[in-house]
């Protein structure tokens, strides 16, 4: 059986939802930043990490999605297996990866972005990462034009990795969602997926 260890909130919540569209049986553990037993599963301290029940751990977010994708192909929550199809669906988990995720981080922790030690400096940083968070979302935003998923026509391990930064965004921007109608579309589908409110419920969402 596999374990899942996440923090709540945080985009551990993908993997999450993606074990419940699984419908396999499967543990949580919930830790916190920082937690001296929990560096011992991944140094880097971060969230998720996936205990594979196999003998090894597997930590990052993409990889985690992807890996319980081909472990349980039954589920269907993987990209068709076009190189095409493959390529889309690596093209978006990098783009998340790497763009729309770290454009949140200074709004989590704008201390590690300057020298400074002010409220006015932590607000400066603030506001630059959701300028960054409103380029990213202008990208998806173009991109779920006439969509209803994030790759091919069913769901994937794609759109749980993506909707906990769509939370982020309803949460933390002035105006939220309403600027981007596509996103907020998804994100209200997402919402309303049984297997994602089991998995909000658990994490006490």
């Amino acid at each position: 059986m596999v374990t899942l260890y996440y923090h709540a909130g945080a985009c551990s919540l993908a993997p999450h939802i993606a074990l419940e569209w699984i419908g396999e049986p499967y543990e949580t553990k919930e830790v916190e930043f920082g937690d001296k037993e929990y560096l011992k599963v991944n140094p880097a301290g971060a969230v998720p990490a996936l205990d594979t029940g196999e003998g090894w751990t597997l930590t990052q977010a993409a990889a985690v999605l992807r890996y319980l994708a081909h472990r349980y192909p039954k589920a269907g929550i993987g990209a068709d297996s076009s190189p095409r199809d493959e390529a889309e669906a690596d093209r978006w988990s990098s783009f998340i990866t790497g763009d729309l995720h770290p454009a949140f981080f200074p709004l989590f922790l704008p201390d590690r972005y300057t020298s400074a030690r002010k409220k006015e400096a932590f607000d400066n940083v603030r506001q630059a990462a959701k300028a960054l968070v409103r380029k990213k979302f202008d990208i998806l935003e173009a991109h779920l034009a006439g969509r209803r998923y994030i790759v091919g026509d069913k769901r994937s391990y794609l759109d749980a990795y993506v909707f906990p930064m769509e939370r982020w965004g309803a949460a933390m921007l002035e105006d939220g969602l309403s600027k981007y109608p596509n996103i907020r579309k998804h994100h209200d589908m997402m919402a309303a997926d049984d297997g994602v409110k089991r998995a909000l419920a658990a994490e006490g969402a």
